[in-house]
């Protein structure tokens, strides 16, 4: 029976989680005998006495049980250590589909309440309606909109596909369980056998991962990238974005509503920092995309032909239906009344032709020989939109929604390239290419030591004139040729594939006009721009620049002031399409000036930004659109989508807003299809808010000023122990497993850019994966509580005053309240318990008390400082479900820590055993999955 309103809050709570729990136990009781049958019963019994140690320590504070799980560990062989991470690990595994049909199943139940959540497309428009805006005027601003989510490659990505593909199987199969409990019937003889035969294959599948490897031996190349992205868009995207944009117009009361929501990819064509990306991945990456979305299609088609059996004896045809039936080869005797199925048979025979046109690939099943190839997604799309139209005409309105609605859809969103890649490389290595190609035409041979002034009138001078830079016969450096390859590449693919293949060159780094008039010469020189900035010049791909550093930010908006001032730069961006796409960077801020001034920086870009885009809208409309650099973690832009598009500035989303979804945060998100779909609708419910509920008018000027003063101090703390502290680096190195993460085989380019041990050098993603790792989450929270002690001290007899005004702020402003619940989070996450054990692997006892101590102070500081500001004197006290699952699993990860302390000692006192080695890594896999947004 479920709970019902009158059942105490706790009791009810506990009934709510019951589900959870059953299952969670039934994965470790089926891991557990898969592990007693595998590896013997003194495995089995070792893992047990760690866990029910674990359990004690975590839940109950037992300081005896863990004195005695560090004895335990501390004793065991590397075989052992193995043979328990390996067991630890799997579980986080299984607890975490365990928790994501959980989500599922709570979501399920409030929804036949008709308590329907905040984040949903449903709320969402209710908020709308109550707002007085019409199911029309929601409809034309998803007209002008522009939402993409974009799939970046990033090594803290730690599954292996194999992994993911059983993990699915067995999320697949915990749905079935429930769907046969519900539909059991008292002393239903059937459901017993029932659930034994799901739990058996349940039971095959967690041997099947037990025996599958967790690791690479190899390093990760791009097209596994590739391959790892594409597994989602057949799991997730490709049938449940459909459904999406069906159930939104559903919502609007059948209002057609334009596809503004489209997948990004970045694998393949992200090239900063990653040498084995070229234009032949870029050209993999695009051909492969081309072959999931081809053959979709094709299966699609295939059931459309099985379903549309219908005969011209009974059901009349419109005449262009008819045109399409009679042009088709198929010509079977047994269909010659059947026109949706021949004119079905054709379209698959022309959409086989394209596979093996496009791709090299093969159709599975042949009605009629492929022939007569479509040239564009447009040509498949006008066909399929004929049978539909006469499938109206006819009554048969059913038949269109089953599968046809949603094949059309899908064809508008993926096309025949199924993502659009963005071409992305370092500003210092496009200025290495134009002066090469400027000295090898005598034009400036020393262009790289030009001032800014200079480089600019030399660019316009060549932008202006027609004429290509290479000469012919030159011999180029590889550098040059690889760089000039890609833009050769993408003309080609935008060729191949339409021209929503490749739409935009991101310019990292970007620090002065010249890097953005840099990528418009390369474009010109294989024809990407067409014509000259005096004349009519055309460029097909939108120049992005990305500022990432505190003082890139600061820069943006007198930047691209500066750019758009130049002659003929904003005619030449609105004959291009009007649209001008920037990057915010948040992990390279953060790991700059810390998560205060991170935000704050970001956010002050984004006004500056918009003000300068609406002044420009005077005499040129250009549509800005910001590209968030999200990672995994909340130093790096992580946290709930939903309130971080919320959190920005006013005015500054309008319907326009990409932002990268990165690491192991994919496959939470999107593994699942039913939790995909889920995390889909929130930001589309969360860009239909932010653009047509969200209020204009600025924030209040104390709250931005407060913000100021806070960022100041808060960068001020941050630099001071991560820049300014004697021996953090030494620190650093030694206290987490960065060392460990950078040898393994996560990532298709390096953890650093340089060979050294410079914080500056390092990149953010193992920055922030390695304090994840060791239970600090420091990128996440550090600078605040000094910050925030700052304020108040400086408040002195007003410091009433300053905790209400801070109080208001988190109330009142979403920017500030988003910002401090991602603390909030973060520090949920922390332990400085388990910390300090990693803290012994420095060898300086004097140094690891002093920085210990100083990180130590700062997080108390910190968690007093958020009690202060928003009265909640627990963590997660408005995050019930983050809180449970917390519950739940920190438990079963305590392990995992404290061995990968231990190896990781071993290791670096010279034990080189290639089994800790395993260990090690094999523990930083079970961490990352525990922990969930670690990178």
């Amino acid at each position: 029976m479920p709970p019902s309103a009158t059942t105490p809050p706790a009791r009810r709570a506990k009934d709510n989680e019951r589900p959870l729990v059953e299952d969670i136990r039934l994965l470790g009781r089926i891991l557990g005998d898969v592990l007693r049958d595998q590896e013997g019963v003194d495995a089995y019994e070792l893992v047990e006495r760690i866990r029910k140690l674990s359990v004690a320590f975590r839940r109950d504070a037992d300081h005896e049980a863990d004195k005695a799980l560090k004895s335990l560990l501390k004793a065991l062989s590397s075989d052992q250590a193995v043979s328990v991470i390996r067991a630890f690990t799997y579980f986080s595994h299984l607890a975490n589909l365990a928790e994501d049909r959980h989500h599922i199943r709570r979501r399920q139940v409030h929804e036949r309440a008709g308590d329907t959540q905040e984040g949903s497309i449903e709320v969402a428009l209710a908020r709308l309606r109550w707002a007085g805006i019409g199911a029309k005027a929601v409809a034309q601003t998803l007209a002008h909109s522009y939402l993409s989510p974009v799939l970046t490659a990033h090594p803290t990505e730690v599954q292996r596909k194999s992994i993911l593909d059983a993990e699915r199987d067995i999320a697949r199969l915990l749905t079935e369980r429930d769907e046969i409990k519900a539909r059991a019937l008292p002393k239903d003889a059937l459901a017993p056998r029932e659930l034994a035969a799901n739990e058996a294959h349940i039971r095959a599948r967690v041997l099947q991962l037990w025996h599958t490897r967790l690791l690479r031996f190899t390093k990760l190349t791009v097209a596994d990238e590739v391959e790892t992205a594409l597994s989602y868009y057949e799991a997730t995207f490709l049938r449940e974005i459909p459904k999406l944009y069906t159930q939104l117009e559903q919502e609007l009361g059948n209002h057609p509503v334009a596809s503004f929501l489209r997948m990004g990819q970045w694998i393949g064509g992200d090239r900063d920092g990653n040498p084995n990306v070229s234009a032949e991945t870029l050209e993999y990456a695009l051909r492969r995309q081309s072959e999931v979305a081809l053959r979709y299609y094709l299966t699609e088609l295939f059931w459309l032909g099985s379903e549309l059996s219908l005969s011209a004896m009974l059901v009349p045809v419109t005449p262009e239906m008819r045109a399409l039936a009679d042009g088709s080869p198929d010509g079977s005797e047994h269909r010659q009344d059947e026109p949706y199925r021949r004119a079905v048979t054709g379209m698959y025979a022309r959409l086989a032709a394209t596979l093996k046109e496009l791709t090299g690939g093969d159709a599975a099943r042949h009605a009629v020989a492929p022939q007569n190839a479509y040239r564009r997604a447009e040509e498949f799309m006008a066909d399929l939109r004929t049978i539909r139209a006469s499938l109206l005409a006819h009554h048969g309105a059913a038949l269109v929604h089953q599968r046809l609605h949603a094949l059309i859809r899908a064809v508008e969103v993926f096309g025949f390239h199924l993502a659009t890649v963005d071409l992305r490389q370092n500003s210092e290595q496009h200025e290495e290419v134009v002066a090469e190609l400027l000295a090898a035409a005598r034009i400036t041979p020393t262009y790289r030591k030009l001032d800014e002034a200079a480089k600019r009138e030399v660019l316009l001078q060549l932008l202006n004139d027609a004429r290509p830079l290479r000469v012919w016969g030159v011999d180029y450096s590889e550098h040059a040729r690889k760089e000039l390859a890609i833009f050769e590449s993408a003309v080609r693919m935008r060729e191949r594939y339409g021209v929503q293949a490749i739409k935009h060159y991101i310019i990292s780094h970007t620090e002065t006009v010249s890097d953005l008039l840099e990528v418009l010469l390369l474009q010109k020189e294989v024809g990407l721009v067409r014509g000259t900035l005096d004349a009519n010049a055309i460029a097909d791909l939108i120049v992005v620049p990305l500022f990432e550093t505190i003082e890139d930010l600061r820069n943006a908006a007198p930047i691209m002031r500066e750019f758009y001032a130049l002659p003929g730069i904003a005619k030449l961006v609105q004959r291009s399409g009007a649209e001008q796409d920037i990057m915010l960077g948040y992990s390279d801020s953060n790991k700059d000036g810390g998560i205060f001034t991170s935000n704050w920086e970001l956010y002050r870009a984004e006004i500056a930004l918009v003000d300068l885009f609406d002044q420009l809208a005077n005499s040129h409309n250009i549509q800005l659109r910001m590209f968030h650099g999200r990672g995994g973690t909340v130093g790096r832009g992580g946290g709930p989508s939903y309130q971080a598009i919320l959190a920005q500035p006013p005015g500054t989303v309008r319907g326009q807003i990409r932002l990268t979804e990165q690491g192991e945060v994919i496959a939470s998100k999107y593994a699942n299809s039913e939790i995909g779909r889920r995390n889909l609708e929130t930001l589309v419910a969360a860009t239909l808010e932010a653009t047509l509920l969200q209020p204009t008018k600025p924030a209040p000027k104390v709250f931005l000023d407060t913000a100021a003063r806070l960022s100041e101090a808060s960068m001020a703390a941050y630099r001071g122990l991560v820049y300014e502290t004697p021996g953090f680096v030494d620190y650093f190195f030694s206290a987490t497993p960065i060392r460990e993460i950078a040898e393994l085989n996560i990532g298709s380019r390096p953890a650093s850019r340089k060979a050294n041990q410079r914080i500056e050098d390092l990149r953010a993603i193992p920055w922030s994966f390695s304090w994840g790792q060791c239970r600090l989450t420091l990128p996440g929270w550090y600078g605040f509580g000094s910050a925030v002690e700052g304020l108040l001290a400086g408040a002195g007899k007003e410091r009433k005053e300053a905790v209400a005004l801070l109080q208001k702020m988190y109330r009142q402003w979403p920017f500030f309240k988003a910002l401090l619940s991602n603390m909030d989070m973060v520090l949920a996450k922390s332990d400085l318990a388990l910390a300090s054990r990693y803290a012994e692997l420095v060898g300086d006892a004097r140094l690891r008390k002093r920085i210990f101590g100083q990180i130590e102070a700062e997080w108390h500081r910190t968690v007093e400082a958020l009690a202060l500001v928003t009265g909640e004197k627990h963590r997660l006290s408005g995050n019930a479900a983050l809180a449970r699952s917390i519950k739940h699993r920190f438990p079963y990860i305590d392990p995992l820590h404290h061995l990968q302390v231990e190896l990781v000692r071993r290791w670096r006192q010279g034990q080189h055993d290639e089994r800790a080695k395993r260990g090690i890594h094999l523990s930083i896999n079970g961490i990352a999955a525990g922990l969930r947004n670690t990178g």
